[in-house]
């Protein structure tokens, strides 16, 4: 689990089935998740800050991992009594989206939109984020400054795709009562 608040930036050395990323950590380990541009890998070799993951179809298929080039969000798996500064994240990527506006307002195309509320969270490319508007076909996010510095959101350009990750919490098709009780406690006002 992860809290989609990006630790730091690595740079990707190969992308495709046998992933590669300079990740800048010294203390690695063998089976650790790390979340890669909000797709949760599994560190399967070690060579220094190096780590290298073993991606599997569905994963290439659901997410923008076969074709990553230059620098990447990071983030490492949650531990026990962690501060959860953005929201739960799984790094279970739903499907990708394009960028239709970039910069202090990030618009995105993606059929995952329908399934998103105003105000719920989103992760894309591992951010945690707060969807601002939602339609049937895409969704709006603001980013602030220090997101765009941070994070791959600020080099973002339209016609680029990103992951994105639903809200755990809200996501209709599976927890439809999860949502009514929301709406019914007033957290959820659509």
């Amino acid at each position: 689990m992860f809290t989609g608040i990006v630790e730091k930036r690595g740079r990707v050395l190969r992308a495709g089935r046998r992933m590669s990323v300079d990740t800048g950590w010294p203390d690695l380990v063998l089976g650790e998740s790390i979340s890669v541009q909000g797709v949760c890998l599994t560190v399967a070799r070690i060579d220094g800050p190096r780590a290298g993951f073993d991606v599997v179809a569905e994963t290439l298929r659901k997410t923008t991992l076969g074709g990553l080039k230059g620098r990447v969000n990071l983030e490492r798996a949650l531990k026990a009594g962690d501060r959860l500064g953005g929201h739960v994240v799984q790094g279970h990527v739903d499907g990708t989206g394009e960028v239709l506006q970039a910069g202090a307002t990030l618009r995105v195309r993606t059929p995952l939109a329908a399934q998103m509320v105003p105000k719920g969270s989103v992760a894309v490319d591992g951010v945690s984020l707060t969807v601002v508007d939602a339609s049937q076909e895409e969704f709006s996010i603001a980013l602030i400054p220090t997101t765009r510095r941070l994070t791959s959101l600020g080099s973002v350009k339209r016609g680029d795709r990103v992951n994105v990750e639903l809200d755990v919490l809200l996501k209709k098709q599976d927890s439809g009562l999860t949502l009514d009780l929301l709406r019914k406690a007033g957290f959820v006002t659509n």
